[in-house]
């Protein structure tokens, strides 16, 4: 017992500066707990921006991953807070890389991806068609058609030069009644394909095509 008494103090203060020297080459190595920070990632939204006037970008990659380092403690950074964007300034059209830019606050960016996106840019363009009624179903044989009539009679497709090409007229759907009857109808034209199938991704004005029309017995001709 006297031994373990003796130098007590000394061999307190031992262990002491043991453990104060073990926590610092602990924790000093691990700079994450040493600075009190640590990483967040977020899913943000890439966006073009400054595309000249009469052009469409055309691009898969819709979203970005980034990683930051925040510091403990601090509110964490919300997707909004962070814009991923694409500047398409002085751009005609073509096929281009283009960098991702990053507009946040003042934080520490550890990695993004995409860095770049690779797209394509369209003028975009507008083509006169004439109206056409398309039947959605075959007439029945006692019932014809009578006195068609399309207000008005031409529509403007707008949209890139690579889907308007696609275009081979605009139409108007039509359900025929089974029994004569007079149609008058609001219907919204359409640009469809050479086999009649809508083509997405373009604009059709007017919005709104009146169509009048009389499905009568042949012998009411």
């Amino acid at each position: 017992m006297g031994l373990l008494q003796q130098n007590f103090g000394l061999k307190l203060l031992a262990l002491a500066l043991a453990i104060v020297g073990w926590a610092y080459f602990r924790f000093a190595a691990n700079p994450i707990l040493t600075t009190g920070q640590f990483d967040q990632q977020l899913s943000v939204p890439i966006t073009a921006a400054n595309l000249p006037l009469g052009y469409i970008a055309h691009y898969a990659d819709r979203q970005a991953v980034v990683t930051v380092s925040t510091k403990r403690g601090e509110p964490a950074i919300k997707p909004e807070e962070i814009k991923a964007v694409l500047d398409l300034s002085n751009k005609g059209a073509g096929i281009y890389n283009v960098p991702v830019q990053l507009v946040a606050p003042d934080l520490a960016v550890q990695s993004l991806s995409p860095a770049s996106v690779t797209l394509t840019i369209e003028r975009v363009e507008q083509q006169i068609f004439p109206v056409a009624v398309h039947f959605v179903n075959a007439p029945p044989n006692d019932v014809v058609v009578n006195g068609a009539q399309l207000r008005p009679t031409a529509a403007t497709v707008s949209g890139a030069t690579s889907s308007l090409a696609q275009v081979a007229g605009v139409q108007v759907d039509i359900v025929l009644p089974s029994a004569p009857k007079s149609v008058d109808e609001m219907v919204r034209p359409v640009a469809v394909d050479a086999r009649g199938s809508e083509i997405g991704g373009l604009s059709v004005s007017p919005d709104l095509v009146r169509v009048q029309l009389r499905v009568i017995h042949p012998a009411a001709k």
